[in-house]
């Protein structure tokens, strides 16, 4: 018999959406530019560098078991790589049998043995016990919704929740508390990863929900929409789960992992929320869905802090394109995603991985620009469909740079001083980071890429900037609170791969993922170079109008910066004033500045203030905010 989600059931999930947008900051322009004096990335949890670990879904999809599970996590203390750092041991889909007539979860004892307890409960505190003891983590999955991933798209029914429609509503939604108290609180779990399946899968007309398997849940999310999505109902269940989560983990000793994909512009509130937010739909073991996931992430660098990092999901290193007979494109994989701060989540049977493969997902020097302590996701310094230059600034003053071949011939390219911000004029020596073999050069570097090829190195050079850094260098400490997004839109930046569950079978592969026109370090909202009245700048922060900018302020003196309207404007019309306040105290004020007027410095004392806020207001409403330049900004010693 088909059952659905009543009005009234439905009413109350919107009101109290409405409820959480009317009381946000970003109800109204006021609100959202309006210096804070506090930092509103997430802070809270245990993720102040991205958690390394192992994930069982790539590897055994819905057929995990305990012998499977703890196979891989021997294989993990065994090599080495738990010494490295990988210490998640998560459990994807694939563990719950039901959901009991008392509302606790039922675990597949027949797939893990020791859940079984001498009540005729189940229990997975002998299995984070034991895990506990090896000095690994544990990690659990959900659902936001009533069903699962797996249960609404596999095929693998033998391995699915079984029973009545009810015993099968193994999501969290109606049962929040109760389930994150039981997976924390009594099972002893360390990490939940959060998926939305449940919020977009099963509609009226749903063909699961009219044979009578699954109840309808009025579709939320629409991955291929935002508008068709419900964005502030989509972020209300998942502040929920954030508040059920620091309940019962006052210690903070918890990761919250979102899995939203990118949808429901996740990228403007996810850092807000957890400490991972899913920026792409699943990766493949395919080149082009790696780029796919990567450019999700790769002009993201403002998004991402210690404590909340944007996650292009799992390595998929082992499988088709980054196997053992493809160590470029694993090492590319590897670089890429260190790079970028990207949770290192290994997602393949590690019991009989290759000795080479192991090499790569074990490569200290490679692990540690991941786990570098300064938090700055890498910058793209350089941008084509042919190659990408990517920099990030280190803890202790170096740069790591890599350079990537993005297609499937060879290709030249020519690694600058400038891309590093280091001065053409004086030795700059770099190390490879997978051969350990060091050059030098000055102002210009040139190589051959294979392809496919990505070369790592860590770089020491003498600064352009002696005194201090540049905003774009720092991009972990720098959080554009308000973007100034009004509509957002999908980016078309990104490199559009074949679903590989959906082929050719649809019109097109468009565009996805809200968020063009958000915040960028050197780039204008929209990748063009930064530009006032004619002049172009190398380095900034680009950003539209009716915007606020957060930094975080360590032992620097003076903040300094040109600042202007950009020449990408489209309106034109719009004046904009820039401020700069410390710890929500207003410091400086430019002049009231207009398209075509030269770049105007401003600057502010800024001893002893822990937080700088960026703001750049327009009067009224407009439409669309033009793009602002925060030109060469920096702090100084």
């Amino acid at each position: 018999m088909k059952r659905r989600l009543s009005g009234r059931s439905m009413l109350s999930v919107v009101a109290m959406a409405g409820a959480l947008l009317a009381a946000s900051p970003l109800a109204a322009q006021s609100d959202r530019l309006a210096a804070q004096g506090r930092w509103s990335a997430y802070s809270r949890g245990a993720a102040k560098l991205p958690p390394m670990g192992w994930n069982s879904w790539n590897a055994f999809a819905l057929d995990i078991s305990e012998e499977k599970l703890i196979g891989s996590a021997q294989a993990i203390v065994r090599s080495g790589l738990a010494a490295r750092g990988y210490r998640y041991i998560d459990i994807d889909e694939g563990w719950w049998a039901r959901r009991g007539a008392d509302g606790r979860m039922v675990i597949r004892a027949d797939k893990f043995p020791s859940a079984r307890m001498a009540d005729g409960r189940t229990s997975f505190r002998p299995l984070t016990d034991r895990l506990h003891a090896m000095g690994l983590k544990a990690g659990i999955y959900s659902d936001i919704g009533r069903n699962s991933c797996g249960q609404i798209h596999s095929d693998d029914v033998a391995n699915k929740p079984s029973g009545t429609v009810a015993e099968r509503e193994v999501g969290l939604y109606g049962h929040v508390d109760r389930d994150i108290a039981l997976y924390f609180g009594e099972w002893g779990f360390d990490l939940i990863k959060v998926d939305a399946c449940g919020i977009r899968g099963l509609a009226e007309d749903a063909p699961k929900v009219l044979s009578g398997e699954f109840r309808a849940l009025t579709p939320l999310v629409d991955s291929g929409s935002l508008g068709r999505t419900d964005i502030a109902a989509t972020r209300l269940l998942y502040t929920q789960v954030r508040q059920a989560l620091e309940r019962v983990n006052p210690d903070d000793d918890f990761v919250f992992s979102l899995c939203l994909w990118g949808a429901a512009d996740v990228r403007s509130w996810g850092r807000e929320m957890a400490n991972l937010s899913r920026t792409s739909e699943d990766i493949f073991p395919v080149w082009g869905r790696m780029l796919h996931n990567m450019d999700s992430v790769i002009r993201r660098p403002l998004y991402a802090h210690p404590g909340s990092w944007n996650d292009p999901d799992m390595l998929y290193i082992g499988t088709g394109d980054f196997d053992a007979t493809h160590l470029t494109e694993a090492r590319s994989h590897f670089s890429l995603w260190a790079m970028l701060n990207a949770p290192l989540m290994i997602g393949y049977d590690l019991r009989g991985a290759a000795p080479e493969l192991m090499a790569i997902l074990g490569k200290a020097k490679v692990i540690a620009l991941n786990q570098d302590p300064a938090g700055n996701q890498a910058v793209l310094a350089y941008d084509s469909d042919d190659v990408s230059i990517l920099v990030k600034t280190l803890a202790d003053g170096d740069k790591a740079v890599a350079i990537l071949n993005r297609g499937d011939a060879p290709v030249s390219a020519s690694l600058m001083a400038a891309h590093l911000k280091f001065a053409g004029d004086a030795d700059v020596a770099l190390t490879n980071l997978w051969d350990g073999i060091a050059a030098r050069f000055r102002d210009r570097y040139d190589l051959k890429l294979a392809p496919r090829e990505t070369r790592l190195f860590r770089a020491k050079g003498k600064r352009v900037l002696a005194d201090g850094l540049y905003l774009s260098e720092m991009p972990g400490s720098v959080n554009p609170a308000a973007d100034g997004v009004i509509a957002p839109q999908a980016d078309p930046m990104i490199h559009r791969a074949i679903l590989p569950w959906a082929g050719t079978r649809g019109s097109r592969e468009g565009p996805r993922y809200g968020g063009w026109g958000g915040a960028q370090a050197d780039s204008t909202p929209y990748s063009e170079q930064l530009a006032i009245a004619g002049t172009r700048f190398d380095t900034g922060i680009g950003i539209l109008a009716n915007s606020r900018i957060e930094v975080r302020n360590s032992g620097y003196r003076r903040f300094a910066a040109r600042v202007g309207v950009d020449d990408s404007a489209r309106d034109r019309g719009q004046a904009v004033t820039f401020e700069v306040y410390g710890d929500g105290r207003l410091l400086a004020r430019s002049k009231a500045m207009r398209f075509g007027e030269a770049a105007v410095p401003i600057a502010a004392d800024v001893r002893g203030v822990k937080l700088v806020e960026l703001v750049a207001r327009t009067p009224g409403s407009p439409r669309f905010a033009d793009p602002v330049t925060w030109a060469e900004a920096a702090l100084l010693r």
